[in-house]
């Protein structure tokens, strides 16, 4: 698809698009499986790598893909649920963070970087939090909906690979709330320390997660709905750009806990909304093993990492690249001249 998407109008919108989403092309898949069966190796002994090249190669609509514009969004946002103490920092720290992000300073700078791939930074009103969703909805329909859409139409056309990050102060709360609202169980299944908090603030943050839930649990009904009830304007744009990225068939790698929230959004909106994810780590925030289960995604790496601004997924790009260059570069048995078992 090379055409612009138009802006949402509506939650139906976004609906309607992921509904209609195209398949993976299903001849590209078979084709690549057949190359896969040829190449000079015995069959499965690049293990996982094999199967992450075929399901680009459906994706691409290519048997032998090539990934040569890997991208990297981060959107920033600030809440106004981290008032209640659920976080060892200030929100003053994402407009920090984000000049950090811009002039080069940051993890995700080098880590793109060393992926070869693109990074843009999308700030998101950081001088207006969202409403503390203990309260209110963090969102009301117009700022939900412009959340989305800057995700929505951050994803252009040329981009063949993709990583959605976030930075914001305090939002590990709204991710955990997304998580009780999606998939139950109690608060404390789902809330961790995120930036580190104390045993008094990991419990006081606890108490906020299961309120906001509490506030909401008769309004929403989807996950849509809920994004827009306790989620963040960060979270939102991550979960636009995901669900761009499904429209225009772009593979995208998820990173922690929060970008899993965001896409657990979509997945229960809409079935097979996340075909196109492919999960890159599992996090130390301890909730995201169980969201990755909940989401049927098995994470390529685990490295302890907790950090979010799409780290662990840019950090997996690579791996997925070699997964593309070993099944497109390699040679056939019968190109090479080696004997076929």
């Amino acid at each position: 698809m090379s055409t612009v998407l138009p802006p949402l109008s509506d939650l139906d919108d976004l609906r309607k698009a992921l509904r209609a989403a195209p398949a993976p092309d299903a001849a590209a898949l078979e084709a690549a499986a057949a190359r896969n069966g040829m190449l000079t190796k015995p069959p499965g002994a690049l293990g996982r790598l094999e199967e992450i090249a075929i399901w680009i190669a459906g994706w691409q609509g290519n048997p032998q893909p090539q990934i040569v514009a890997p991208r990297v969004i981060v959107f920033a946002g600030n809440h106004g649920v981290a008032a209640r103490g659920v976080s060892a920092f200030p929100p003053e720290v994402t407009v920090q963070m984000v000049a950090n992000f811009e002039a080069g300073g940051a993890a995700i700078n080098q880590l793109a970087r060393e992926a070869g791939a693109a990074l843009d930074v999308v700030a998101l009103e950081l001088d207006r939090p969202t409403a503390d969703f203990t309260e209110a909805p963090a969102m009301g329909p117009e700022d939900g909906l412009a959340a989305l859409n800057a995700g929505w139409t951050a994803v252009g056309p040329g981009t063949d690979l993709l990583v959605v990050g976030e930075m914001g102060i305090g939002n590990t709360t709204p991710a955990a709330a997304l998580c009780l609202a999606l998939y139950g169980g109690t608060a404390a299944d789902w809330t961790g320390r995120g930036t580190g908090v104390d045993d008094e603030r990991l419990k006081g943050k606890c108490a906020v997660v299961e309120a906001g839930v509490t506030l909401h649990r008769e309004a929403a009904t989807d996950g849509l709905e809920w994004l827009l009830a306790v989620g963040g304007r960060e979270v939102a744009a991550m979960a636009g750009a995901i669900a761009a990225a499904r429209v225009r068939g772009i593979p995208v790698i998820l990173d922690g806990f929060i970008c899993s929230a965001a896409a657990a959004c979509l997945a229960e909106t809409v079935g097979g909304a996340l075909d196109h994810c492919i999960a890159g780590h599992v996090s130390a925030e301890g909730a995201h093993g169980a969201l990755l289960e909940k989401l049927g995604k098995a994470p390529l790496l685990s490295m302890g990492l907790r950090l979010g601004e799409g780290s662990g997924a840019a950090l997996a790009m690579p791996l997925v690249k070699a997964a593309v260059a070993c099944h497109s570069g390699m040679a056939t048995f019968a190109e090479a001249g080696v004997s076929d078992a």
